[in-house]
């Protein structure tokens, strides 16, 4: 019952975060152009993370993020079982709420698709490793010590923000998994032809996070 728990809040998380953040981006027509629709998008992901924390993280650990949860895998903080079950929560979460901004929006809307930087798949690839290794090692910062429990959801909330400040131009940004697959379900085309890249390389930057913050932890205790 308490593994249905958890699954339950991060399907309800990444819900709310598809609805409400890449509803922001598709409502306000948010492009790569600085203005302020893009500063508004970014600030919409970063908020529902705090909102998010601060209501289902006591039940689940407010995950709703694969790439999140892949890096609690890898530091052994996550069984196989709650991976999958994590993961599997999530994506239907993003797909739920990709469909409510479907049926809201109207079938032209964008509903917050990631794209590939200038058409190109490998650039793309490295800026979301790199924004998603960015993000995720903060998580793994900041919820290492229960000291700083008060204000972990604030931190990894600005952390999302702030990727989404220097990403949004280049790809949307995605750095999350699920978020991008919901999204290009409904829309299709090339959002959809391309989502792998925006599944594949948030889940590299997340285990590599993973990896390194176990380094540098190791060398810190030694």
């Amino acid at each position: 019952m308490q593994a249905i728990k958890k699954y339950l809040a991060e399907c309800i998380g990444t819900f709310v975060l598809v609805f409400v953040a890449c509803g922001t981006a598709a409502a306000l027509g948010c492009s790569a152009e600085p203005n302020a629709a893009y500063f508004l998008t970014a600030a919409a992901f970063g908020l529902v993370i705090v909102a998010m924390a601060y209501s289902i993280g006591n039940v689940s650990g407010c995950h709703i993020n694969p790439a999140v949860s892949i890096a609690m895998l890898v530091s052994g903080k996550l069984s196989i079982a709650d991976f999958c079950g994590y993961v599997v929560a999530q994506f239907i979460g993003a797909i739920a709420g990709a469909g409510c901004l479907r049926a809201l929006l109207g079938p032209d809307s964008s509903l917050g698709t990631n794209g590939l930087y200038n058409g190109e798949i490998l650039p793309s690839l490295l800026i979301e490793c790199v924004l998603t290794f960015i993000f995720v090692l903060a998580i793994l910062g900041v919820t290492s010590k229960i000291e700083n429990g008060a204000v972990a959801g604030i931190v990894i909330g600005l952390s999302l923000t702030l990727v989404h400040i220097f990403g949004i131009h280049f790809t949307g940004t995605s750095v999350n998994p699920a978020r991008s697959f919901g999204p290009a379900l409904f829309v299709g085309g090339d959002a959809l032809a391309n989502v792998w890249v925006f599944i594949v390389a948030p889940l590299v930057g997340g285990v590599l996070a993973a990896l390194v913050y176990k380094l540098l932890a190791s060398e810190k205790k030694a």
